[in-house]
């Protein structure tokens, strides 16, 4: 079964894109510091949706989404090997952000690109009526696809998980903090992550057909 021609068409327009080089999110000043560079698996087959924030460094020069320590604990979370991981049938990657969005003044990444989402995001989620499970990771993805069901912090939304499981008519969305090493102590912090919603995260991930 070959892919439909509006899910190739999409891809091409993404990788084209270069928004926040030439039209940015409030004026020149805010333009993209470096050449944009797209990263995203989108899929007509995959059933489970991982919708992060933004590629870091060594994704965008390496244009594979999670290729990094992140995607290495994403990957022990979902229990998955790396080769499921990057199988199109199975996961589609689409990040709030499709470039890497450079560093703040402490090093850290900054968020994802203001044009993005607004631009895009619609027409991704309409060319894929097929995923059922959404990983929101993050409080970006949470936005966009909670909306006001969020609650007031990324944690509080986490911890809340078993409220937004089957109250969608569309895609079930379940929210998670970012795989980030920086978030250790978080996960150390909050036990009941790795305890609870993680076996239920597995259970969702193996009951989607490949």
């Amino acid at each position: 079964m070959t892919e439909s021609g509006s899910i190739s068409e999409l891809r091409q327009s993404i990788a084209a894109c270069r928004l926040c080089r030439d039209a940015p999110w409030g004026g020149p000043q805010n333009q993209l510091p470096h050449e944009p560079r797209p990263v995203a698996v989108i899929s007509d087959k995959a059933r489970v949706l991982i919708a992060g924030q933004a590629p870091g460094l060594r994704v965008n020069n390496t244009g594979l989404p999670f290729n990094d320590a992140s995607g290495d604990r994403l990957r022990q979370w979902l229990d998955v090997a790396r080769e499921e991981f990057y199988d199109p049938d199975r996961f589609a990657i689409v990040p709030m952000g499709f470039c890497f969005p450079g560093y703040d003044a402490h090093g850290s990444d900054l968020p994802p690109r203001r044009e993005c989402a607004p631009t895009w995001r619609s027409h991704v989620m309409e060319a894929m009526p097929q995923i059922e499970l959404i990983l929101a990771i993050g409080q970006y993805a949470q936005r966009w696809h909670l909306g006001d069901r969020r609650r007031k912090s990324m944690t509080e939304t986490v911890e809340n998980w078993r409220a937004f499981l089957g109250v969608n008519q569309g895609p079930v969305v379940l929210p998670m903090p970012h795989p980030s090493w920086r978030n250790t102590a978080w996960l150390k912090k909050h036990p009941w992550f790795e305890r609870d919603l993680l076996p239920e995260l597995r259970k969702r991930v193996k009951s989607s057909p490949a």
